[in-house]
């Protein structure tokens, strides 16, 4: 078996096995698992970014929150049905990342990541200005009655797992696809040496553009489908917290993975409940075990298996 078929197999094994899950699991591990699902993909979203690409953003929040408000405010003010409020979350998200691609690309590095830092704040900052409309920090709740696709329930715990999975599968399927074609091997090599990839004649920042397009739109279908499936719409989802998140999911789960984002989300999700439970002092056994990650597992979890034991994970 060939590493494409290996992947494939790889892929749509997590898939069956995740399906599965959602009608073995007791209610609680279905609703945290519905959960990690959309923040995965989020993740996903920003490892196409920085996994791959190599652009370290702290600012992926507003494209998250991008999608969330996009898709809250047109059912709340709007009156709009799901499926088209769900349409303007993406082309909120989408419009976002372009505006931001043209002009944060103008940068290199650090620079890189503290105009996108700023971006965001900016973002934040303008929803809690316009809190007549958003509701700033307390935000706003979307009916249960609005929540519905087709005669569907997404407020049913079994529909709303599912909905998650497809959101998650789609992400995670098109992300791979990527990586096998020509587009994908480019982003890795401006990744690698981006000068090179210049002298090759390829268009950079054309790529890059793109990629921070791609990178922003399935995270703002992340953000979206989160207001859509829990029902809530809050400024937190655009703080400086959600752009260090898909960082820490990336970074532990394996950057330049795959299936690394939803390992990292999964872990430190479980890792969180875990140790809440423990003690009230759960940050620091929280804190304590990312270090030991970090210092023995420098490739991120994913990125160690496929050093050591398996050389083609994707």
């Amino acid at each position: 078996m060939n590493s494409t078929a290996r992947s494939l197999a790889l892929h749509l094994g997590l898939i069956v096995i995740l399906f599965c899950l959602g009608f073995l699991l007791p209610a609680y591990h279905q609703g945290n698992l519905a959960r990690i699902l959309v923040l995965a993909t989020y993740a996903i979203g920003y490892n196409v970014l920085f996994g791959y690409t190599g652009l370290l953003s702290l600012g992926h929040a507003m494209f998250f929150a991008a999608g969330m408000y996009g898709l809250g405010l047109a059912m709340h003010h709007g009156g709009i049905s799901a499926v088209p409020a769900f349409g303007v979350g993406l082309l909120s998200a989408l419009t976002l990342s372009a505006v931001v691609a043209v002009l944060a690309l103008r940068t290199l590095g650090v620079a890189f990541m503290i105009v996108t830092l700023m971006f965001a704040q900016a973002c934040f900052l303008t929803i809690l200005y316009f809190g007549t409309w958003t509701r700033g920090d307390e935000g706003f709740v979307i009916p249960q009655a609005a929540r519905t696709i087709a005669a569907l329930d997404l407020t049913d715990p079994t529909i709303r797992y599912l909905a998650a999975l497809l959101l998650f599968s789609t992400a995670l399927l098109a992300t791979a696809r990527m990586m096998h074609v020509r587009f994908g091997s480019v982003l890795i090599a401006i990744r690698e040496n981006e000068e090179r990839t210049t002298m090759l004649g390829y268009d950079v920042f054309q790529h890059k553009f793109a990629a921070v397009v791609i990178s922003g739109t399935i995270s703002g279908a992340a953000g979206a489908a989160y207001g859509l499936l829990f029902g809530y719409v809050g400024a937190t989802f655009a703080s400086v917290q959600y752009s260090i998140l898909p960082l820490l999911w990336v970074l532990l789960g394996g950057a330049g993975t795959t299936v690394g984002p939803f390992v990292g989300a999964f872990f430190t999700f479980y890792l969180v409940d875990y140790a809440s439970g423990l003690t009230n002092a759960y940050l620091m056994v929280v804190g304590l075990v990312l270090v030991l990650l970090v210092l023995f597992a420098r490739a991120g979890i994913m990125g160690e298996v496929r050093r050591r034991w398996a050389k083609w994970l994707p």
